[in-house]
């Protein structure tokens, strides 16, 4: 049993590397040795309609996509250095094991009975994209057997919606390690998430518009990952990175409206049970875009901090064992979705990108301040919210 405690009391930061240790450790310290199927603690959804062994590739890959950024930063003697040296020696065995046929902890690459592997194979190869620093860590043998996994995983045909984006991230990750990418399928794949852009901010997921978090669970991030990278590739494409950087730009200034004064958002849409995740777009643009005007470090930063705070007080979040359970604030599997599992949950991990900066980036080291809907709420001035087209 892992007995981790997040402080409550800490600076900001000291509080999301506490929340990052104790969600990353269990799982990688059990998967470095190779006993993480055998003892990880797991919970379906009451409607699951999947692979149950899809699982542990869900919780593997969404965890390393969103620490694997902090993973890299250069090794200090500070306790949190400490700590990164740590889970980074764990992540690096694990990340072997994943498709070492000898492990017990071989993740399941590909099944006749769901697609789900391309989508958790797609945030493991995007772990890979966000800090190569750990590809070049591993050994030849490795590297060959993620390439071999990987074409395994091409072979599925995606759905029409945001699922075209775990496809394009395989063909993103070819190309990172040498390897030749489906150019065409490429090019199909940002035209048609292009043609779904509906204006101020928003994609439609798919031919009709769903009003939940999936433009910063999948859209915005993938899209503009494959943009970028098929920009240096000189590989057409239908919009710059630096229009797709803009309309993720105005809907993390949606994203943070929907904070409210108290640090608390909405539990609207599909997927509710990824938690943290819900706030990828607007962790990813801290990390390596920085925020939109008139966001501030300080007020986002203590937005961002007091969810945390409001949803993990919460008991139930943490199974006995140590591992994220089903639900949004505690356990609550009822609002799990049919393809939902606990392995999933740890798309919540996706916010720690945020921890990819120093501690000496001024989003971590700007005095708090208020933000929006607080002034809003509390008589203070608050910039309008305008979109002009």
């Amino acid at each position: 049993m892992y007995k981790g405690k997040i402080s409550f009391k800490k600076s900001d930061r000291e509080l999301w590397v506490d929340l990052a240790y104790k969600i990353s450790f269990l799982v990688l310290d059990l998967m470095s040795k190779g006993l993480l199927i055998k003892n990880m603690m797991v919970e379906y959804s009451p409607t699951f309609k999947s692979d149950e062994k899809i699982l542990f590739l869900e919780c593997f890959g969404r965890l390393m996509d969103g620490i694997s950024p902090w993973l890299t930063l250069p090794d200090d003697n500070t306790k949190e250095g400490r700590i990164r040296k740590k889970l980074r020696h764990l992540a690096l065995l694990s990340y072997k094991n994943a498709v070492d046929p000898n492990s017990p902890d071989m993740l399941l690459w590909y099944t006749n009975k769901t697609r789900q592997p391309l989508v958790d194979a797609a945030y493991l190869a995007e772990s890979f994209l966000r800090a190569p620093d750990l590809w070049k860590q591993l050994d030849e043998i490795t590297k060959k057997r993620y390439k071999e996994s990987f074409k395994l995983v091409r072979k599925y045909q995606p759905w029409q919606n945001n699922w075209l984006l775990f496809s394009g991230m395989v063909e993103c990750f070819f190309i990172m390690v040498g390897e030749e990418p489906d150019k065409e399928k490429m090019k199909n794949i940002v035209n048609q998430i292009n043609l779904w852009y509906v204006g101020d901010g928003w994609y439609s997921d798919g031919k009709y518009f769903a009003m939940n978090y999936y433009n910063s669970f999948v859209i915005h991030p993938m899209f503009i990952h494959m943009i970028e990278i098929m920009e240096k590739n000189n590989i057409p494409v239908p919009v710059s990175s630096k229009v797709a950087i803009e309309r993720m730009q105005i809907f993390n200034k949606f994203l943070e409206r929907l904070i409210s004064p108290e640090g608390k958002f909405p539990a609207f849409g599909r997927s509710i049970v990824y938690r943290l995740g819900i706030f990828q777009s607007l962790a990813l643009s801290i990390w390596k875009y920085g925020l939109p005007h008139p966001l501030t470090n300080g007020g986002v930063r203590s937005a961002l901090t007091e969810v945390i705070k409001n949803m993990f007080k919460i008991k139930g979040n943490f199974n006995e064992k140590g591992f994220l359970t089903l639900g949004f604030g505690g356990h609550q599997p009822n609002v799990a979705n049919n393809y939902s599992n606990s392995g999933s949950t740890y798309i919540t991990s996706l916010i720690f990108l945020a921890l990819g900066l120093s501690p000496n980036h001024p989003f971590w080291k700007d005095p708090k301040q208020p933000w929006t809907s607080q002034n809003a709420w509390n008589g203070k001035p608050f910039p309008m919210d305008e979109h002009i087209h």
